[in-house]
């Protein structure tokens, strides 16, 4: 670990020279890489550097000892040396997290989906809930929701919703929420007051640049219709609406929220590059999966991640056995100790198989 982490530092002092070469600032797409690779080593190199001066400092402290000291003299510095043991041994653990590859994906706009599961009109209502949570998720951290396709319920549920989170960072911190999540509660819609049992479905992908998935025009199917509305009445008489089906994989992707047929097209085919893009990295995961199997999961959307109940005001996550009793503000955005607790599950996990 130690000779990688020197060699990570040799690099990060040539990409400071590098960076500040008058020749290479004249290469402006040279010059950025240079500094994305300096970026990227900054926090590593810099808690290396903790590291060595700690091991320094240790050194110099056990050399103390050696010598005929007073006791009290002799007791300040067995109190240092321990002080410094259990930094260096904090140091040491957060150096073998970032040296754990990092995700591709991690600093990605993000485009989720959500869509009604069993149980009716109050698994949509169920579906809106859960897209305004994600709403104020990401406006609490200043992030753009850009809604791309939705189709609502007569009572404002949501059969379906498709939307980009624009935002650094944004696919670190949703990866984790693919799958089923599912609700007891007494519906709106029942007079009984009988609890019932509703699901949603939320699939999250990352965004993917035309460069990493390259698509033949020939390979489309593009319809135009008019937008439909709650019920499926027509919302306007223009065709701006678009369906593209993408015919080798049979992925079919529509878009109808923005009046601009251009718009609509742009947006669906973003939405057929992140499924395309998912469905690749699916395909890798799969052949993981025989290998390891992640704690927090596959990802994949037919998965009961999480329980929403009403009644007992509890939300518990199901892969890593969290349960919070403070439902109303789960469902305001507050996700940060369900995301934090997934996270450090899942490095922990990297880690054992990491030793």
């Amino acid at each position: 670990m130690l000779d990688k982490l020197a060699g990570l530092e040799q690099k990060y002092e040539e990409l400071s020279v590098l960076i500040s070469d008058p020749e290479v600032i004249a290469d402006l797409n040279r010059w950025q890489q240079y500094v994305k690779n300096h970026s990227e080593l900054e926090e590593i190199v810099t808690v290396y550097r903790e590291y060595k001066k700690v091991v320094q400092e240790l050194e110099d402290t056990a050399e103390l000892l050696k010598e005929d000291l007073d006791a009290e003299m002799q007791e300040m510095a067995e109190m240092e040396k321990q002080e410094l043991e259990e930094k260096k041994e904090d140091l040491e653990s957060q150096l073998k997290l970032l040296l754990l590859p990092k995700d591709p994906n991690d600093d990605k706009n993000v485009i989720v989906e959500i869509r009604a599961g069993t149980g009716g009109e109050e698994a949509a209502l169920f579906a809106a809930d859960l897209f305004r949570m994600y709403s104020r998720f990401a406006e609490e951290r200043g992030w753009k929701i850009d809604i791309m396709n939705t189709h609502y319920t007569d009572m404002d549920g949501i059969k379906e919703i498709t939307f980009m989170v624009e935002g650094k960072g944004a696919y670190s911190a949703l990866k984790y929420e693919s799958g089923v999540h599912r609700v007891q509660r007494v519906p709106t819609t029942e007079s009984g007051g009988r609890i019932h049992t509703s699901a949603a479905t939320v699939a999250v992908m990352p965004e993917a640049e035309e460069v990493e998935i390259e698509i033949n025009p020939n390979d489309l199917r593009i319809d135009l219709f008019c937008s439909t509305g709650p019920g499926g009445q027509s919302v306007n008489t223009t065709q701006s609406a678009v369906r593209i089906t993408h015919l080798p994989s049979g992925i079919v992707v529509s878009c109808q929220d923005e009046k601009s047929q251009h718009k609509n097209k742009d947006k669906a085919m973003k939405v057929l590059r992140a499924r395309l893009y998912e469905k690749a990295q699916e395909e890798q995961r799969q052949e993981i999966a025989s290998a390891r199997k992640s704690m927090v999961g596959s990802g994949d959307r037919s998965e009961r991640i999480r329980t929403y109940n009403f009644p007992q005001n509890r939300v518990t996550d199901h892969r890593v056995g969290l349960t919070l009793h403070r439902l109303g503000e789960v469902l305001q955005g507050r996700l940060d100790e369900i995301i934090e607790t997934l996270t450090t599950a899942d490095q922990a996990e990297r880690l054992k198989e990491a030793e």
